[in-house]
């Protein structure tokens, strides 16, 4: 499959462009500097019943926290009748455009209504999200637009964003989302198109679609990759390394590898990610129910099915609480919603009640300083964790986040805890360390998209400085990864001793940084795989997985092989692909032994269509 994508309608006047993508690694040199800290504190006119402001530390035993207040200064929300909205849009994305390892941190929320002639553009750290029940309850006559002119045209580190829950009338008829990982788009309607691309066709690196109508056409262009999951599309346009779908009406049929579409009809189990929504003039959370062999959205008639939680019931906590004040809250049975900033905690966030929601605004994050998990969950059902990135502290984590106790046996089958756009890094916004970043131990839980990522560029990163050994490791049983980016650990990238689970998709490079063949030999294994199913482990099946390699520290290294697993009937893998980007090393095989070398500088994958 060419490395660029074929001309198409619409694009055939666009610049050419080199033969091999140019990697967001090689170019970080060349990105805009990244704004230092202290940037102006913007007003926020969200309005909520008072209530008395959160203790910012520890609160006595016998102090009740108080549920619902305000949503902080970082959450700005809109009316129509909201005077110089796109001024306050500009003036984020000014301070957010270039600050991919800023301080900044923003939700930018839109009563139901219509609004006409904006243009939101997004920078990172920055959500916006409609506050109706339906998307079509909030429509933009206008665009909400991920471009990369801050990166000289490259799209592959347009990270960490998310647009949701907004109607789009787009004002050329197509709506511009180039974004790389940990960019999601949920529930969405897009009266039009959607171009993937950024302006000028420049490289990018994504992403991931659910609960989304798109009327129009979808146009990767140069995306190496994308998942779309229980949606609807007018159209599917091209593909270049790995496109997967499950659950969407109007995908492509399954053509894997010429060209590279996976498409399963539905999706076996999923459950969508918690969003605030009004009633009246009072923030409720709306709790989707699960479903079974899902295929489209879960808003196109009438009234979504879940159960709508007054914001009373949550804990609205705030930058400068301590891991203290929100156990406490925890412990009084409120649910947690993190308001957009960065919180330091010296001790786990502890979920314990069956059914707790901790959902974060504005990617909040969280940051043990001393070496401690940042957030633990019981072995109890219906936990729902979303929208929030975990960021590693400098002294070493054992882990970052664990579902479930080491041990745990409960069956979840029919309340599993869910994970959603929880996004883990290792360095990159200072220094950091993990030995196990995400460890899965509860039964049935849904991972459905994380970018856990051990940063290859930034501050504190090296082979040593930031040390992460494994990215996820899952060992309950029964857990469905739905739109899986892990990459550059130092060893496994995702290793999987549970029994029947599942993946579908997944994207992965291993670590640049390795300064030789030995600091990556696995015994007589050369290199470490990015997705290991464990030795003992007799069922498992994987959809439309990838793995690129790119080590550039040392291009005379050699993986033996990108994917490894029981060689037995019940493990399963259909559509696989490994790619050396550039012929910085390469791989022996894609599977075990199965699967052709890559070879030379050509950047074209080698593939398995089924595997055994």
């Amino acid at each position: 499959m060419p490395t660029t994508p074929p001309p198409t309608e619409g694009a055939a006047d666009r610049p050419s462009r080199p033969s091999r993508p140019s990697r967001r690694r090689v170019l970080a040199a060349l990105a805009a500097a990244v704004p230092a800290a202290g940037l102006p504190v913007l007003s926020s006119r969200a309005a909520a019943a008072p209530a008395a402001a959160p203790a910012a530390h520890g609160p006595a035993a016998a102090d009740a926290l108080p549920g619902g207040g305000d949503l902080g200064p970082n959450v700005l929300v809109f009316d129509p009748g909201t005077p110089n909205i796109q001024a306050k849009l500009d003036e984020i994305f000014k301070q957010q455009e270039s600050a991919q390892f800023g301080p900044g941190r923003y939700a930018l929320l839109f009563k139901p209504g219509t609004y006409n002639g904006l243009n939101a553009q997004l920078g990172f750290y920055t959500s916006i999200a409609g506050l109706g029940l339906s998307p079509d309850d909030t429509t933009f006559n206008g665009d909400v637009t991920v471009d990369a002119g801050w990166f000289n045209g490259n799209a592959t580190q347009n990270f960490w964003r998310s647009a949701e829950n907004l109607a789009l009338n787009p004002v050329n008829g197509t709506n511009r989302w180039a974004v790389a990982q940990a960019a999601p788009f949920r529930r969405m309607h897009v009266k039009g198109g959607l171009n993937l691309a950024p302006d000028g066709y420049g490289w990018a690196s994504g992403g991931y679609i659910a609960d989304s109508r798109i009327d129009g056409t979808v146009g990767p262009y140069s995306q190496q990759q994308w998942y779309t999951r229980d949606s609807s599309v007018g159209g599917w346009h091209n593909a270049v390394w790995n496109m997967v779908f499950s659950g969407v009406t109007g995908a492509p049929g399954q053509t894997f590898p010429n060209p590279p579409y996976t498409t399963l009809d539905t999706t076996p189990v999923s459950r969508e990610k918690p969003f605030l929504h009004l009633q009246g003039g009072d923030y409720r959370v709306f709790l989707p129910e699960l479903r079974v062999n899902a295929r489209g959205t879960t808003w196109g008639n009438g009234t979504p099915r879940g159960e709508s939680v007054p914001l009373s019931q949550f804990y609205v906590a705030k930058p400068g609480n301590d891991a203290a004040t929100l156990n406490a809250a925890l412990a009084q049975g409120l649910n947690l919603l993190l308001t957009p900033g960065i919180y330091h905690l010296d001790r786990p966030i502890a979920v314990q009640r069956p059914g707790t929601v901790v959902l974060g605004l504005g990617y909040a994050t969280l940051v043990p300083d001393n070496g401690v998990t940042a957030l633990k969950v019981a072995d109890v059902d219906g936990v729902r964790l979303a929208g929030f990135l975990i960021d590693a502290g400098p002294v070493n984590s054992a882990t970052l986040l664990e579902v479930g106790p080491a041990g745990a046996s409960a069956n979840h089958a029919a309340n599993p805890t869910t994970v959603q756009d929880v996004f883990l890094r290792i360095g990159g916004a200072g220094p950091g360390r993990a030995t196990t970043s995400m460890v899965i131990n509860s039964n049935h839980t849904i991972v459905d998209h994380t970018w856990v990522w051990r940063a290859d560029h930034g501050d504190g990163v090296g082979w040593e400085t930031n040390r992460a050994d494994y990215g996820v490791r899952v060992n309950g049983s029964d857990v469905l990864a739905t739109g899986l980016f892990v990459e550059h650990f130092n060893k496994y990238d995702v290793e999987w001793r549970g029994e029947r689970g599942r993946t579908i998709f997944f994207q992965n490079e291993k670590a640049y940084d390795a300064p030789n063949q030995a600091a990556v030999q696995n015994g007589s294994t050369k290199g470490f795989a990015a997705y290991k199913v464990a030795d003992t482990v007799t069922t498992h099946e994987g959809w439309g997985l990838g793995s690129y390699c790119y080590y550039n520290v040392d291009p005379t290294i050699r993986q033996d092989h990108g994917f490894e697993a029981p060689n037995r009937p019940g493990v399963k893998f259909h559509d696989l692909l490994v790619v050396s980007l550039g012929g910085k090393g390469q791989y022996e095989h894609v599977i075990n032994n199965t699967g052709a070398p890559t070879s030379g500088t050509s950047t074209v994958p080698s593939t398995v269509v089924s595997y055994p």
